[in-house]
């Protein structure tokens, strides 16, 4: 065989098998992509914002002493259910009677001084308005310097007088304030409800509150006919919450059932959460208060509960599934063409290059697909709302996410059904 020849075979087996390569290749990007198709149809939607936080009583108190001293007695234990102005506990009262007698001694020795002071001040004012009349009378008998001491005893009388009238009074105060220390011994209630954390025996030492609140807490008292719960929202949540708003509180406690509650608080001022290691931003929450509605009485405080606080409600509006919406490049901004008009935008003036829309992947006949940009509004829980660009009926490309990921403008698809009886999927073309 010439070699000519034998050149021109090799050349047409190469160009076969490029041919059936190109043909293969032009197969495989044919071939259509398995997806679940879902109609855009009217449901009813509920916008919500869910977050964590603890069970809480609106009100309770840490009791502590204001002063130290041994516990001699207690009269309760954690989990009592205690009224306004019952007794709690006794700390030791010797120190503070003695006191108490120290100044009530004092006190009377006071007294004393002031009614001799008085009566030395009462008995110089007679000795001079005497002299003072003498003189008058028969000038001769009292010099001018004699009537004159008779009155600096007066003046000086009557300032000891007024001295021991304030040393009186310093110690009526100084006893008011030993019996006021002598009170702090006995611990009353200071509100009625159930004592839910006991930190003392019987015989241990109170610490005076003013040194350790953490360490002089006695026991806590809540009025658990209230409870609330204390959620933490980030930032771009928190702006959605409105006083008032409703809430379904779920309680990790009883986890088969579910709460009402509604939102009373929401803080102004923000809760930094701690970093994430190697990082330096912070994660921003604000605190919003949901006060339970139906609590069971079995509720403790500090119980893990969850609230999905209710923000909106649109009855019967278009909508899709979450997992539906997807982002493509947007190239007509530069020229201001269809996309911006089914979404009912408008590029900027001077907007050169490219940039994402979202949308959606209508089923056009035949199977193919085509992205069409939508506005949406609030969010359910697996559906948005349609604003603008589509209507009833269309049906559209929903799941799965890598399907929907990899699907272009043009692509072909079948649709993926799950036979509820069989409990198989079926494709069809």
């Amino acid at each position: 065989m010439k070699k000519g020849v034998k050149i021109g075979i090799a050349v047409a087996i190469v160009a076969a098998l490029g041919g059936a390569a190109f043909v293969a290749k032009q197969r495989g990007q044919n071939k259509p992509t398995t997806v679940k198709i879902e109609a855009v149809e009217a449901r009813d939607l509920v916008a919500s914002v869910t977050a964590s936080g603890q069970v809480r009583p609106r009100t309770k108190v840490d009791v502590s002493a204001d002063i130290t001293g041994r516990i001699i007695t207690l009269s309760v234990k954690e989990g009592d259910l205690v009224t306004k102005g019952q007794f709690l506990l006794q700390i030791d009262p010797q120190q503070f009677e003695a006191a108490l007698q120290r100044s009530l001694a004092a006190l009377a020795s006071a007294k004393a001084q002031f009614a001799q002071a008085r009566a030395n001040s009462i008995q110089a004012q007679r000795n001079y308005d005497r002299s003072a009349e003498i003189k008058k009378a028969t000038p001769t008998l009292f010099s001018d310097e004699q009537l004159e001491q008779l009155r600096t005893q007066v003046e000086v009388n009557q300032a000891l007088s007024d001295a021991a009238k304030f040393s009186v009074e310093q110690s009526q105060a100084a006893v008011r304030d030993a019996r006021f220390a002598l009170s702090r011994t006995t611990i009353l209630a200071p509100m009625s409800g159930r004592i839910t954390r006991l930190n003392v025996e019987n015989g241990e030492t109170a610490i005076q509150g003013t040194l350790n609140k953490d360490a002089a807490t006695l026991l806590t008292i809540a009025d658990l006919s209230i409870l609330e719960t204390k959620i933490k929202v980030d930032e771009t949540d928190v702006s959605r919450i409105k006083l008032g708003d409703s809430a379904v509180v779920q309680i990790d406690a009883f986890p088969d059932t579910t709460f009402m509650g509604r939102v009373v608080r929401i803080a102004n001022s923000s809760v930094k959460a701690a970093a994430a290691a190697g990082s330096t931003d912070q994660a921003v929450d604000y605190e919003v208060v949901v006060q339970l509605m139906n609590a069971p009485s079995e509720t403790r405080p500090d119980f893990s509960a969850t609230a999905k606080v209710i923000t909106d409600v649109r009855p019967r509006v278009l909508s899709i599934p979450i997992i539906a919406l997807t982002s493509r490049e947007d190239s007509a901004l530069a020229t201001g063409d269809t996309a911006q008009a089914q979404t009912g935008r408008k590029a900027p003036a001077k907007q050169i290059g490219k940039r994402d829309i979202e949308g959606v992947f209508v089923v056009n006949a035949g199977n193919t697909v085509s992205f069409r940009p939508v506005r949406v509004g609030i969010a359910g829980d697996r559906y948005f709302e349609v604003l603008g660009g589509l209507k009833a009926g269309d049906r559209i490309v929903s799941g799965t996410y890598q399907a929907i990921r990899e699907l272009k403008d043009g692509g072909t698809v079948k649709e993926e059904i799950i036979d509820p009886t069989k409990g198989k999927k079926e494709k069809k073309a």
